[in-house]
C-alpha cells in the first residue's frame, strides 16, 4: 500500500478536504484505484453530536456512519463509498485502546500514548486501508490521508507521532507527504508572504516528518521569485512546490494539478510511474468547463435554521448544483433564515422579515432541508404553506418532510394543534412520532441511520419515474421522528400521497401532492449520495420542475423512452 498524507498549516480551512480529494482524483485518472482516510484529533467518538454551526455538516455513510462533510467531498470526487472506519477521531482511538486494557489485552503494562495509541493509529490506518471502497475486489493501489487541523495542534500529536512511525516502517518510496500552507498577501505591502509557510514547515520537520510537496494556497497565482524563495527555506525543490490559487469552480483543482505536472511528480515520489497510464482528465475538464459557460441561473430559496454557515448545507449545495447543471442552469442559492419567516421576526425584526419574504416570493422554488429542534419551525411551515398554495416547486428533506405533513395537517385536515412530538409532545393532533426504537437518553448513534430501502407503492407516481421505474431504492437516513401512521390513512383521503414506503410499510419515506407542479418530502436524505454527472433524482425533478423541463421528461419516462 502507497500513502498519500495531506497536513495543513498556517490556520485551519485551507481546504486540505478538497485538496486531498483532487489528489485522489489525478491518481485515479492515471489508473490508480484510490480509497481515503480522514484523521479527525477531537474527542468526539463521531461527527453526530456536533452542531453544524461549529463544524459544518454531519455527513452520513451507507454504513450508518456520521462523519466528517471531507468524507462527502471524497465520494463526490472520487466516486467511492466509505466506511464509518474511514473517519479516524481520538475518541475512537482512545475508546478502542482503553477496551483492551479493560480486557487485558496489554498484559499489565502501563498503557501510554506512546507506544499503545500510536500503535492502535497504525494499526487503524494500515487495516482500513485494505479495505476496498469501489466496489471492485482487493485493496486500493493509493491512500490518501488527510489529518485534520493545523500541525502544531496538542490535540493532533499522537497522531504526527503515528505517521512519522508509519512513514519509518513503510519506507520513503511508499510515502508521500504533501503540507497545504497559506501564501497570504498583505494589502499595504501587496507581497506574497512565504514566512507563516516557512514557520509551519519548521514545525513539521522538527517532529519528524519534512513534506515531499507543498500546496500552496493563495488569491493569485504564486509568482516564481515566491517558489524560489519557498524553496530554498523549505528543503522543497521548486518543482514540487504545488499552487492551489484561487478558482471558479473546485472542479479545477485536479486539472490546476495536472497543469502542474503534480501527478507525475507524486507518482515518481512513490514509486508508480510503471503502472500508472497517462492521466485522463477529461470529463474533469468537460465538467468544469460546461460550468463555466452557463449563463442561465435559476433561484432557489433555501428555507434552514443554519444558513449562517453554508457549509452546514454543503451536501445539499452539491446536490443542487448537479442537479442545476444536469438541467443546463447556474444554481443561485437565496438563503432564508427560518426564523426570519415567522410572525415574530415582523415586529422584532421587519426589515429582515420584509426581506424574508421577498426573497421567497422571487425564487423559483422552495426547499426545507433537515436540521433539529424547533427554532424556526413555524417560519418553514409557512415556506410549505406558501410553495402548496402558489404551485411553486417544493421538495422537503428529512424535517422538511415532517413539515409539509404539519402544515397539510393544519390547513387542510383544519386540525390546528397539528404537530411533531419533537416540538410539543403533550399535542393530541401528533402527526409526526418519536420512532419506538430510538432512545431518550443517548444522542450518539441512536438514530435511524445508513442506507435503507425505500419500496415505491405505485409506479404512477413522479418520484418514480424520477428514479427510473424503479420498484425501490436505496438513500442515507438520519432521523429520530418519522409521520404517525395512524394519520397516514386520514392525509390520503384529503389528497396527500405517500408512493415511498419502507420494507414494513408502516414508514412513510416519499410523499407527494398530486394535482401540484411538484411538491415532494423525502425522509432520507438524498444529497448524500448525489455525484457530479449522476444528480439525485429529488434534486432533479425539483430543478427541471423550477425551470419547465419536469413535464416533458416525465411523458418521456412514462412512455419508456428513457
Amino acid at each position: 500500500m502507497k500513502y498519500v498524507l495531506v497536513t495543513g498549516g498556517v490556520v485551519s480551512g485551507l481546504g486540505k478536504g478538497v485538496t486531498a480529494s483532487s489528489i485522489g482524483v489525478v491518481l485515479k485518472a492515471c489508473g490508480l484505484r484510490v480509497t481515503s482516510i480522514k484523521i479527525d484529533p477531537y474527542l468526539n467518538t463521531d461527527a453526530g453530536t456536533m452542531s453544524p454551526f461549529e463544524h459544518g455538516e454531519v455527513f452520513v455513510l451507507d454504513d450508518g456512519g456520521e462523519v466528517d462533510l471531507d468524507l462527502g467531498n471524497y465520494e463526490r470526487f472520487l466516486d467511492v463509498t466509505l466506511t464509518r472506519d474511514n473517519n479516524i477521531t481520538t475518541g475512537k482511538i482512545y475508546q478502542s485502546v482503553l477496551e483492551k486494557e479493560r480486557k487485558g489485552d496489554y498484559l499489565g503494562k502501563t498503557v501510554q500514548v506512546v507506544p499503545h495509541i500510536t500503535d492502535a493509529i497504525k494499526d487503524w490506518i494500515e487495516s482500513v486501508s485494505l479495505i476496498p471502497v469501489d466496489g471492485k475486489e482487493g485493496p486500493a493501489d493509493v491512500c490518501v490521508i488527510e489529518l485534520g487541523g493545523t500541525v502544531g495542534d496538542i490535540e493532533s500529536m499522537p497522531f504526527i507521532e503515528a505517521l512519522r512511525q508509519l512513514y519509518f516502517s513503510v519506507g520513503q518510496d511508499n510515502f508521500c507527504l504533501i503540507h497545504v500552507s497559506l501564501i497570504p498577501v498583505l494589502g499595504v505591502v501587496g507581497e506574497q508572504k512565504t514566512k507563516p509557510t516557512q514557520h509551519s514547515v519548521r514545525e513539521l520537520r522538527a517532529l519528524g516528518l519534512t513534506p515531499h510537496f507543498l500546496a500552496c494556497r493563495s488569491a493569485q497565482p504564486l509568482l516564481e521569485s515566491t517558489k524560489q524563495k519557498l524553496s530554498q527555506f523549505c528543503h522543497v525543490p521548486a518543482a514540487n512546490i504545488l499552487n492551489i490559487h484561487d478558482v471558479p469552480n473546485i472542479w479545477h483543482i485536479p486539472l490546476l494539478l495536472q497543469n502542474q505536472n503534480a501527478h507525475n511528480a507524486i507518482l515518481k515520489q512513490m514509486d508508480l510511474v510503471r503502472v500508472a497510464k497517462p492521466v485522463d482528465l477529461r470529463e474533469w475538464t468537460r465538467r468544469a468547463e460546461t460550468f463555466d459557460n452557463l449563463t442561465k441561473s435559476v433561484r432557489i430559496a433555501m428555507v434552514g435554521k443554519y444558513v449562517g454557515l453554508t457549509d452546514s448545507y454543503l451536501s445539499v449545495v452539491k446536490a443542487l448544483l448537479h442537479a442545476c447543471i444536469a438541467c443546463s442552469f447556474k444554481p443561485s442559492i437565496d438563503w432564508i433564515a427560518a426564523s426570519d419567516l415567522e410572525d415574530d421576526s415582523a415586529q422584532l425584526n421587519p426589515e429582515a422579515y420584509a426581506t424574508a419574504w421577498k426573497t421567497l416570493k422571487g425564487a423559483a422554488c422552495v426547499l426545507v432541508p433537515g436540521g433539529f429542534g424547533d427554532r424556526g419551525v413555524k417560519g418553514m411551515i409557512l415556506a410549505a404553506k406558501y410553495a402548496r398554495e402558489n404551485n411553486v416547486p417544493y421538495l422537503g428533506i428529512c424535517l422538511g418532510m415532517q413539515i409539509s405533513v404539519i402544515e397539510f395537517a393544519r390547513s387542510v385536515l383544519h386540525l390546528e394543534k397539528a404537530n411533531s412530538e419533537e416540538f410539543d409532545p403533550q399535542t393530541l393532533d401528533l402527526v409526526v412520532i418519536f420512532m419506538p426504537e430510538g432512545s431518550k437518553t443517548h444522542m450518539g448513534s441512536t438514530m435511524r441511520l445508513g442506507s435503507r430501502k425505500t419500496l415505491f407503492q405505485t409506479p404512477d407516481c413522479i418520484m418514480s419515474k424520477l428514479y427510473n421505474n424503479s420498484k425501490y431504492v436505496d438513500e442515507r437516513h438520519r432521523h429520530r421522528y418519522e409521520v404517525n401512521p395512524e394519520v397516514v390513512g386520514t392525509l390520503e383521503e384529503a389528497g396527500l400521497r405517500f408512493v415511498g414506503r419502507d420494507e414494513s410499510g408502516k414508514r412513510m419515506e416519499i410523499l407527494e401532492l398530486p394535482g401540484h407542479p411538484f411538491y415532494v418530502g423525502v425522509q432520507f436524505h438524498p444529497e448524500y449520495k448525489s455525484r457530479p454527472g449522476r444528480p439525485s433524482a429529488p434534486f432533479l425533478g425539483l430543478i427541471m420542475a423550477a425551470t419547465g423541463q419536469l413535464e416533458a421528461y416525465v411523458h418521456t419516462q412514462q412512455n419508456g423512452s428513457i
